[in-house]
């Protein structure tokens, strides 16, 4: 267990592949059929479809579901992917496969969300971070490269001080909680005004991930995240913590994303015009693109792979 702050070493490495899933497409009619496209890549499981398929493992005695992308020959460095509040996998599934393209990569259910299982009570930032790294000592993973949204930031950024030598390097996608908004209520009403731009088709996996985890696992683990201060954790000099931001969104203001990244020297500010907070899900092409970029760029030579 380390002391408190985000430790130095983590080096991910990136290689190039190819295979596209969900296709590209361009144009009204391709628009439409794309956002249906990463609907039924969102709902798959526990299917084995789109590269991926469905796993169970017991770990600390709940039934914990990822999805892996079946083409694991690459020797990148694995991806997991942490999802947010009140949601599963399934949300991360568009940019999963962007990533997958390069990189092996598991999306973890957080237990008590989507496909895992019940863990009996409301788990902290601390404990699903702990969870996370019993997940990763018992399949043999680790060390692997972390990329959080929202919440699963939060997990990540825990997931790294608590047990560092499990973790390669951070992606942190729209993370919370913005310490001017640190409520409950504040954090629900920015929540409600986010959803109005997400994907249409978004809002069913939503609905869907409510329901699987239930009111009460929601605002419990709501009220641990607006008591976790993220930046407490993330002192001057550790790294590398790529960092997505919208420049229009809601949830952490574009100003403060930018003071995060000043604070962390190895860190770079990525930022994707107008996209909603999951970016994850709605923009998944420009996101891939821009971890890629950013762990090629930020990465000793000697650990990039072409």
């Amino acid at each position: 267990m380390n002391g408190g702050k985000l430790p130095t070493g983590t080096e991910p490495v990136v290689s190039q592949a190819s295979m596209l899933w969900p296709p590209k497409r361009h144009g009204p009619p391709q628009a439409i059929r794309t956002a249906l496209d990463r609907y039924r890549l969102a709902t798959s499981a526990p299917h084995a479809a789109w590269g991926f398929d469905s796993r169970w493992g017991t770990v600390r005695g709940v039934a914990t579901h990822d999805r892996a992308s079946i083409d694991r020959s690459s020797r990148a460095p694995r991806l997991v992917l942490l999802h947010g509040l009140a949601v599963s996998h399934r949300y991360l599934m568009p940019v999963a496969a962007r990533l997958a393209e390069h990189h092996p990569v598991n999306v973890i259910d957080l237990p008590g969300f989507g496909l895992s299982g019940e863990p009996g009570r409301v788990l902290n930032v601390a404990e699903h971070a702990d969870h996370v790294a019993a997940w990763l000592e018992t399949s043999g993973l680790a060390p692997v490269v972390i990329l959080g949204n929202s919440f699963g930031c939060q997990v990540a950024v825990d997931l790294a001080v608590r047990h560092p030598h499990l973790v390669r390097g951070l992606v942190l996608v729209g993370p919370t909680v913005d310490p001017t908004a640190r409520t409950v209520s504040r954090q629900i009403l920015r929540w409600l005004r986010d959803t109005a731009r997400e994907d249409p088709l978004q809002l069913p996996i939503l609905l869907r991930d409510v329901r699987d985890a239930g009111l009460r696992r929601v605002a419990g683990t709501l009220a641990h995240a607006v008591r976790d201060p993220i930046e407490s954790k993330l002192p001057p000099g550790q790294g590398p913590h790529p960092r997505h931001q919208r420049r229009q969104g809601t949830d952490r203001p574009h100003g403060r994303a930018e003071e995060a990244a000043r604070l962390l020297p190895r860190s770079e500010l990525a930022v994707v015009p107008g996209s909603p907070h999951n970016a994850n899900y709605s923009a998944a092409d420009h996101l891939a693109e821009l971890v890629q970029v950013f762990l090629r760029q930020k990465l000793p030579s000697r650990d990039v792979r072409n």
